[in-house]
């Protein structure tokens, strides 16, 4: 069991940090089966966000009061029985509840699974696990959600975390420790975290903004926007390696050079030649390889030899989630009045293709009519036009001018979704280029 200790903590740590995306890939799921609206499913993201990054600093407060290793086995057992009540929601208002609750158990599992890292493996390798796993959450998040709605469902994502996590509750249990007395002798160090929430509200950009884009825009399954925004964890893991080659001369030059990436990449996202998944590739590489030079840093800068450890942590919990809120109360009302935008001028270029169709006029008019009932369904998002053409009853000497007539539809569909991503997109490459500057700023403290 001593063994399995630090690998279950950091395990916890991991999906605690995967939760505040790991839904993004299952919100169309949700919305359908819970018979919510756009609004609403919107908060299943924001709320776990939100709770976590409000409740992390009262938290850490709260932590030199108690036993390390209860607190710690609190935290995850509420983590784990809330994540029980998400995959039991019936309606969005309990999954909602059910995620702020989650998200309390997660501030309380994440200041104590810090300690408990340290206690187990010393300071320095104690907290470089807990931010490495951070990281390695952060990014899974989507991949793990999407693969699994498309393999099970929505609610496998919340099913799949509470055996590990109730493993977790022994594992922090049998660590002892007393509660920690350290006196508060540092300030919260508030440039490394003002800059590591721009970037988290950048980080939310390409991650929230690329799997809606690929899935409600592109019209691709969420296991295929799983595998496809797969690159970012693998660039972010391949971060590290680079780094120890090239040996950047200070600390502050990797995390500039991380948010360049970043802005990089989310600017290149908005501006794809077309939807083909392969124009993603280098964009991605570029975000993820920014991620693995920025979080993990900037964490540590905040973090390292400030004392009360907890409090500070605190800190840093606080500012990347208030980042990620921030990120998508800036961006969800962006890409929804864009959609929105976009409507109008793709029905005007859906028209003309159908009058442009070699087709009879009543296979024409039964077209018209099949495409209006799924325009008036699509309840704010771009419509699903492939149900609308398998009802059509057409002439089997029309259905290659029909199927043809479907494709263009989809590309243009395409081409009006991806415009309307691209402002969104624009805005996130704007907030990490502020984390640039405030980057710049940190050097000028530090040097």
């Amino acid at each position: 069991m001593r063994r399995a200790v630090a690998p279950l903590l950091a395990v916890t740590v991991a999906m605690v940090l995967a939760d505040s995306a790991v839904v993004t890939l299952a919100l169309p799921d949700i919305l359908q089966n819970l018979d919510a609206s756009v609004g609403q499913v919107a908060w299943v993201l924001i709320a776990y966000n939100l709770v976590l990054g409000v409740a992390a600093v009262p938290a850490a407060a709260a932590f030199a009061r108690v036993q390390p290793r209860v607190f710690s086995a609190v935290g995850v057992a509420v983590f784990a029985g809330a994540s029980a009540w998400c995959a039991l929601a019936d309606s969005i208002e309990v999954l909602i509840i059910a995620r702020c609750v989650q998200a309390v158990g997660g501030a309380l599992a994440l200041i104590g699974c810090l300690e408990q890292l340290v206690e187990v493996r010393g300071e320095r390798r104690g907290v470089a696990t807990w931010v490495t796993a951070g990281v390695i959450g952060t990014a899974a998040g989507p991949v793990a959600g999407g693969l699994l709605t498309q393999a099970i469902s929505w609610q496998a994502i919340f099913v799949v975390q509470v055996p590990f996590a109730l493993l977790a509750v022994p594992a922090a249990l049998s660590v002892a420790s007393a509660p920690p007395q350290e006196a508060d002798r540092h300030r919260p160090a508030v440039r490394a975290n003002i800059t590591l929430a721009l970037m988290s509200a950048a980080l939310t950009a390409a991650l929230f903004l690329l799997v809606l884009l690929l899935v409600e825009g592109w019209g691709r399954s969420p296991a295929t926007a799983a595998v496809t925004v797969s690159v970012v964890p693998i660039a972010a893991l391949a971060a590290g390696p680079l780094v120890r080659l090239l040996r950047p001369p200070h600390d502050v030059v990797e995390v500039a050079v991380g948010c360049f990436l970043v802005a990089g990449g989310l600017a290149a996202l908005a501006i794809p030649p077309s939807a083909h998944l392969a124009w993603t590739i280098a964009p991605q590489a570029l975000v993820g390889l920014g991620l693995g030079l920025t979080v993990d840093r900037l964490t540590s800068q905040a973090m390292e030899m400030r004392l009360p450890r907890a409090r500070h942590a605190g800190w840093t919990i606080s500012a990347r989630h208030v980042g990620v809120v921030v990120g998508l109360a800036i961006l969800t009302p962006v890409f929804t009045a864009d959609l929105q935008d976009a409507q109008e001028p793709a029905q005007e270029a859906i028209t003309s293709l159908v009058l442009d169709a070699p087709l009879p006029p009543d296979d024409k008019i039964a077209v018209a009519q099949a495409l209006g009932d799924a325009l008036s369904d699509e309840r704010g998002q771009v419509p699903d036009l492939h149900p609308a053409f398998a009802s059509l009853d057409v002439d089997p000497r029309y259905r290659a001018a029909t199927d043809q007539l479907e494709r263009d539809l989809d590309s243009q569909l395409e081409r009006a979704a991806t415009w309307a991503f691209r402002d969104s997109f624009l805005i996130g490459a704007g907030i990490a280029l502020l984390a640039l500057l405030s980057s710049l700023r940190l050097r000028r403290r530090t040097s």
